[in-house]
């Protein structure tokens, strides 16, 4: 497998009193992406950082998508894009140019490696190979003076920060709070993934196969996710948005079943395979309590109706650091437009399963271009572009699903 692990310099001498400018809780996503941020801010650049994580040893175990309009910041990561995407449902086919936009990938793997690689040329910059037992504020009296400091602590130490910031996502925890009765919608989208490769060519590669839904709906809404890399290997990826998390095994059977479906009789080989689970809610999942904040999945970064992280995750991070700059109070909360509200109600329907989730997905695609979706999908669209988005619903499910987020305040 490919991995990969910091220099042992820099890393942190259990017995040295230091107190950082800045801890980060967590090397994944929203933590390394915070700490690239970080150090590309002029005025924030040279403040004493503490990355702390379970594992720097980093695998290849996820695949970020996305969608822009130009070169990014992580342009020279991504491994491939497509400028066309299709759609399936029973005999409904659709094939969208995403012009103005690409779609883009990049692997988990190639993300990590940069971010510390070029973390590792900062000496201010310090690692610690840890499990986090607790991250808490305490007041500290010096010299007639109060501060509060962040402390996190880990077996056999501890470090203490002006500001902490955690992704650290509790799955347990989070698993067992969303089988209860919550307030707000609370579902799981939750997936595996195979990438294979076949010994003859197979696939188009100037497409993405964005959602197939000619596939087991387990109840809720399931549908494929193929995106070639080359005319003989893919990501295949089975992806649900639903209230249970599905046994491994069963990821596997309808992946297989798909390909042998599609591409019967042909040999291929696994190269990697990846699973996950992201919750879709507007549930409040942690609160952020100077001096400690949280960011990433747990700082609800994530676009509740979809499950879509990457590109909010660099809003987030870049509004913290704008935030740092500029000497402002900290706030990790970037959905805070209409969309939310748009969020909230086709959540509500999708956890009420007042129509089919392949349904809604189908009627969006049908009935708009690429570009107006995905600016919908970014929190980007105008007015009038929601309004297209949204009268693609059925008045009698979409209204009344409407009302119940305005009056039981759901959003």
């Amino acid at each position: 497998m490919n991995v990969f692990k910091p220099m042992e310099n820099n890393t942190l001498a259990p017995n040295q009193e230091i107190t950082y400018d800045f801890i980060i809780a967590g090397a994944g996503c929203a933590g390394l992406s915070l700490l690239y941020e970080i150090l590309n801010a002029p005025l924030l650049k040279n403040k004493k950082i503490l990355v702390i994580d379970k594992s720097l040893q980093k695998s290849n175990d996820r695949t970020w998508c996305f969608w822009e309009a130009n070169l990014g910041p992580f342009e020279s990561l991504v491994c491939k894009k497509w400028d066309r995407i299709s759609i399936h449902k029973k005999s409904f086919f659709k094939e969208l140019a995403t012009a103005p936009f690409s779609y883009k990938m990049i692997q988990g793997i190639d993300f990590y490696n940069f971010v510390i690689n070029f973390a590792k040329k900062c000496k201010n910059v310090f690692w610690q190979e840890a499990t986090i037992t607790n991250i808490d504020a305490e007041k500290i009296t010096q010299h007639k003076h109060s501060l509060v400091y962040g402390i996190v602590k880990w077996e056999g130490g501890l470090a203490k920060g002006h500001k902490v910031f955690s992704s650290i996502l509790p799955f347990e925890n989070l698993y067992a709070l969303s089988q209860t009765k919550l307030k707000l919608p609370f579902l799981w989208q939750h997936f595996k993934g195979h990438l294979i490769e076949f010994e003859t060519p197979e696939f188009d590669d100037r497409i993405a196969r964005l959602m197939d839904f000619n596939v087991d709906q387990q109840g809720a809404t399931g549908f494929m996710y193929l995106l070639p890399l080359s005319s003989r290997k893919a990501l295949v990826e089975y992806t649900l948005f639903s209230k249970s998390i599905l046994h491994p095994d069963a990821y596997t059977l309808e992946i297989n079943n798909y390909i042998g479906k599609h591409y019967p009789n042909k040999t291929f080989q696994i190269l990697h395979e990846e699973i996950g689970a992201i919750p879709m809610t507007r549930q409040s999942l942690a609160q952020s309590e100077p001096p400690i904040y949280v960011i990433g999945t747990l700082g609800n970064a994530v676009k509740a109706s979809t499950g879509y992280a990457f590109q909010f995750i660099q809003a987030q991070v870049k509004q913290i650091v704008h935030q740092l700059t500029q000497g402002d109070k900290i706030n990790t909360e970037i959905h805070q437009t209409r969309h939310q509200f748009y969020d909230a109600v086709l959540l509500y329907i999708l956890h009420h399963q007042l129509m089919e989730g392949s349904e809604i997905f189908k009627r969006i695609f049908e009935k708009n271009k690429a570009e107006i979706i995905f600016k919908f999908l970014s929190n980007t669209s105008t007015l009038w572009e929601d309004f297209k988005i949204m009268s693609s619903l059925p008045t009698p499910v979409f209204l009344p699903a409407a009302f119940k987020v305005v009056f039981k305040r759901l959003v």
